[in-house]
């Protein structure tokens, strides 16, 4: 059996087709993309390969809005947002994760991601005693998306010291740590439940950061998942990049690409902070830069060198990282408009033979994103997965008479939902803008906000 979905536009590999049609057989793979099967009376407004989320804390969403005040000390920043994200969760359950986790990839759903990369670091009790079951939080993230329908790459992380000085961790990452031998098990654990999951889904790796896990601990990830995708932070924050070179000799990045295999399989999240022989050592690595524009602004990170990166031949997938804000549109018109403001021009990110920026944006993104998760995806192709992005065309701005101004539209201009259908390897999960478990996945959310917010 398969399925059709008709387009009155659709991106391919090649540009844009008009009223054109794509199957997908019951495995979730692209059978045929062209003319034939085109049924005006279903077509979507505009059909667009599927957008992997990179990056994403699930649990982090539930704190929005606890982190914009100013603290005592008159001065904020990424060091002490991190404090009130270390009391947060020490309130955590595992149920709470999971109606947290199945929420936000909902939302990531209805914004237009099509599978996310969960970076997931949140393993044991608040006092970092074991549950009994190690992998037990891990195994919630999967049954959030065993609820939600999308794709899902699971990251476990290695973490296991306070910092390069490999200090103990502190009160608020006990609930991290493993040493190394703990974490083969969890990670065997995660294997074995792997096989009980939809084909699309990946187990990948992330050694935390360069402050977090040790020469050693880099060597057990690389043994633990020869094949899969390995994620990790580097150089988000300056104090981070004076601390490696402190204790390494290098830049973190600079030390990475001389001291071990980074290569396609590989995903540097934020790289924030890079010099020019980075920029072009990391483009020559055909790794991903993760970047998450939003996230990034809202910590005051700082502003990624993409037009440079770019120009060298750059690949970069977007995240959502603490998911302040569900937006694939906000994401990309955020990484544009840092350039802008960076290099007072405008439409940097694009190429002379693509003059659509936002046409430009999108499919670098998606392409990089896809290979960042390990998912086979990231155009419409034969062969690859079912993963697709709809946009309406019954709103102004999303009607405009050529393509690349409606998708231009939708990521630099639109205030209305733009997103009317999703599928993630052929499961439709949204349909007319809306998850098709929105309800029961939105009450479980609630039940659970309430319960926070009356421990607060």
């Amino acid at each position: 059996m398969s399925a059709t979905i008709s387009a009155r536009r659709l991106l391919g590999p090649d540009g844009w087709m008009t009223n054109a049609a794509v199957r997908f057989g019951d495995d979730g793979r692209i059978v045929s993309v062209g003319a034939e099967g085109f049924d005006p009376a279903t077509a979507v407004g505009t059909l667009l390969p599927g957008m992997a989320n990179v990056h994403t804390h699930s649990f982090q969403r539930a704190m929005a809005g606890l982190a914009e005040q100013r603290g005592p000390s008159g001065s904020d920043d990424f060091w002490t947002w991190r404090q009130v994200m270390y009391r947060f969760l020490d309130l955590l359950t595992p149920e709470d994760i999971e109606a947290i986790a199945a929420q936000v990839q909902m939302d990531m759903a209805e914004a237009g991601y099509t599978a996310s990369a969960e970076f997931h670091y949140l393993h044991h009790r608040p006092n970092g005693a074991h549950y009994d079951d190690l992998a037990e939080t891990s195994a919630r993230i999967l049954a959030a998306s065993q609820d939600s329908g999308i794709g899902l790459t699971h990251l476990p992380v290695l973490y296991t010291y306070g910092g390069l000085d490999q200090r103990k961790l502190g009160d608020g990452q006990r609930r991290f740590g493993c040493d190394i031998a703990t974490f083969e098990r969890l990670y065997a654990a995660l294997q074995t439940r792997a096989t009980e999951l939809p084909a699309d889904f990946r187990l990948g790796i992330a050694p935390h950061s360069l402050r977090a896990v040790d020469r050693a601990g880099l060597d057990a990830c690389l043994a633990l998942c020869p094949d899969g995708p390995i994620h990790i932070h580097a150089a988000e924050q300056i104090k981070e990049v004076e601390e490696v070179e402190a204790h390494l000799g290098a830049r973190p990045v600079r030390w990475l690409l001389d001291n071990l295999p980074v290569d396609a399989r590989w995903c540097l999240i934020h790289a924030t902070h890079l010099d020019d022989p980075e920029v072009q050592g990391l483009a020559a690595s055909r790794a991903v830069a993760g970047l998450c524009p939003t996230t990034e602004a809202n910590l005051g990170d700082g502003i990624f060198p993409a037009v440079e990166y770019l120009i060298v031949g750059g690949r970069f997938g977007i995240g959502s990282d603490s998911n302040i804000r569900l937006s694939v549109a906000e994401e990309l018109r955020a990484l544009e408009t840092s350039q802008r403001l960076k290099h007072r021009q405008r439409t940097l990110l694009t190429e002379p033979d693509a003059p659509s920026n936002g046409r430009h944006l999108y499919r670098r993104a998606a392409s990089g994103g896809a290979q960042a998760i390990g998912r086979d995806a990231g155009e419409i192709a034969i062969g690859k997965l079912a993963d697709f992005v709809a946009l309406r065309d019954d709103v102004p701005f999303l009607d405009w008479p050529e393509p690349d101004q409606c998708l231009d539209a939708w990521i630099f201009g639109l205030e209305e939902p733009a997103v009317s259908d999703v599928w993630s390897a052929g499961r439709h999960i949204v349909r007319a803008g809306l998850h098709v478990r929105r309800e029961a996945i939105r009450a479980r959310f609630a039940t659970t906000m309430r319960k926070l917010r009356d421990a607060l």
